[in-house]
Formats: C-alpha cells, structure tokens, sequence
C-alpha cells in the first residue's frame, strides 16, 4: 500500500470519525450541548495560546479595552465558540419546526424590500453568532441561498460542512475558480448570494480601516452589487442568552454609480465594512478576533497609492 493510498484511507477515517461524533450529539438534548459547548470553549482557549494572544491584542485596540478587560472578553468568545462547534454538529437536527423554536427572524421586511427589486440579493456577513445556523434559518423561510466559503485546511472537515450545508438547504460555492461563475449565475436567477466578508482582502483588497487597525477589505460584495445591480443586505446572527439565536437582517446598501468607479467602490465596501464593524461591537463576545483579518500590509495592496486616492476622493464628496 503506497503513502497516496495511506492518506486517502486516514481522511475517510476522520470524517467517519467527526460524523459518528455528530451522530452522538445529535442524540443530545440542545440544552445539554449548550453546556457541554461552553465547558469545551475555554479548554480550546487554553490550548491555542497563540490565537487567544492575538484575540487578546485585537481587543484591546478594537474595543479600547484594557488587559483584563479583554481577557474576560476572549473567555466568553471561547465559550460561544465551543457552544457554535456543538451546534454545528448539531446541524442534522436543524427541522423548520425546530428553526421556528430556536431561530427569531428580525428585519425580513428589509429583505423582501431588496428581492422586490428583482436584481438578486448580495448578503454581507461575517464571522459572529453561528453563522452556519443564520443560512439554515434563512433556507427554512424560503429564500433561496448560495454561499461563497473557503476552503478550510482539514479537506474532511470541509466535506462535511459542505454536507450540512447542503443539508439545510444552501448551494456553496468554493472561492476561487469556475466556482465564482456557478455563484454570478446563482445571482442572475435572483437568488441569495452569502459573502462571509469580515476577512482579511489581501491584495487585492482596499484600504479600508477596521476595527482600529489598518486593514485590507475584502471587495466581493461590491463587485458583484456593481455587476449586477444588486442590493447589498447586512444579515448577522447573535446567541440568545437562554439558547437560540437571533438573525438580524439590515436596511440594504446599494451601489451608486457617480462615473468614479474607484470612488464609488471604496464608498461601497466601506459601508459594508462599517456596518459589520458596527455589528461586532454590538456583539463582541460573539467574533472571531483571532482571525488573521489584519495579515496583508499597507504597501501589499496593489495599486495602493491609486487607492488611497480614492478614498480622499470619496471622503472629499461626503
């Protein structure tokens, strides 16, 4: 048996191995995976040093807080996060009963207004609350959705999100690839189109600010809102206290054609960036600040001096 052969049989055990886990709690009552979830959250925490060091220094620039401050804060995220891991596994049992049980829809009048105008609908969200259980939820009451993700580093793990996702009722749609032209036709059929855009943009990103820091912002919403017209709508989800969630839908933000372009795309994903920004203050027990948002430098960007330009520009017309 080759080293190919080897590998291909240790990835079938694993996701074998993460569905039987799945199955098991599935058997659970959605209290007791609450609990067993926040028990498992702050053991994550101790292990991954690194990350929670990280989160700790975001915090303390993005919420303007202090060491101790900051630290209770990434306690609590730890513990939402090992609540969300179990919820996820949780997923099989996501019925449209037990949706209407657990999941409040707040705002829909803000996204019927945007399927009202019969271009498609963008939704911008993020990292925060469940976001797995926010497109579940969204699925259940009959709005068609596809979601763009990326590829996570354990490819089995990836396969069985994508199972769950599917599942629930969501078509995916990898980043990168001929899957961006599957995700720009889900759009012309007016369908949902999910942006997870609280990332890092990477070079080709704009310099937007975030949370305190400079940033690079990801511009996938307002490409495609500038392609096709369509309405960009804020949709985050945020953990009730006594379990479930909440899933906040937001007035929509359009792109508005001035004869700039690069004007009027900064302008846009500024908006998105400001609202999510917004969100996550609202709710900051409930993000990822570990993540590498903040990774791609200022003098990576590309185009960089063009772009600050811009945003003077933009500025300049407020």
């Amino acid at each position: 048996m080759d080293n190919k052969e080897v590998g291909r049989m240790n990835n079938e055990w694993q996701y074998h191995l993460v569905k039987g886990i799945s199955w098991l709690v599935c058997r659970l009552p959605y209290k007791l995976i609450l609990l067993i979830g926040a028990s498992l959250g702050p053991v994550y925490g101790l292990i991954a040093k690194k990350q929670k060091l990280r989160g700790i220094k975001n915090i303390k620039i993005g919420m303007n807080m202090n060491d101790q401050e900051a630290e209770q804060l990434i306690d609590k995220l730890f513990k939402n996060l090992g609540r969300s891991v179990m919820e996820v596994l949780y997923m099989p049992n996501l019925t449209k009963s037990f949706i209407d049980e657990h999941i409040e829809m707040r705002g829909v009048e803000y996204l019927e207004e945007a399927i009202a105008e019969d271009k498609g609908v963008i939704v911008l969200t993020g990292h925060v609350g469940n976001w797995e259980w926010m497109g579940a939820a969204m699925a259940a009451h009959g709005y068609p959705s596809t979601t763009i993700v990326k590829k996570q580093p354990n490819a089995q793990f990836t396969r069985l999100m994508n199972e769950y996702r599917e599942m629930v009722g969501l078509d995916v749609f990898a980043s990168g690839g001929n899957e961006i032209v599957s995700a720009a036709k889900a759009l012309k059929k007016k369908k949902l189109l999910g942006f997870l855009a609280d990332q890092d943009g990477y070079i080709n990103g704009l310099p937007v600010p975030f949370l305190g820091q400079d940033s690079s912002a990801v511009i996938g919403p307002a490409t495609f809102a500038k392609k096709f017209g369509s309405p960009v709508v804020p949709i985050f989800a945020s953990r009730k206290p006594e379990g479930g969630h909440i899933v906040h839908i937001l007035p929509a933000l359009h792109y508005v054609d001035t004869g700039d372009e690069d004007v009027d795309m900064y302008r846009l994903t500024e908006e998105c960036v400001r609202v999510t920004e917004e969100f996550i203050k609202e709710h900051p027990d409930e993000w990822l600040w570990f993540q590498h948002r903040w990774m791609t430098k200022m003098d990576q960007i590309i185009d960089y001096d063009k772009k600050v330009a811009a945003r003077e520009r933009a500025h300049e017309k407020q």
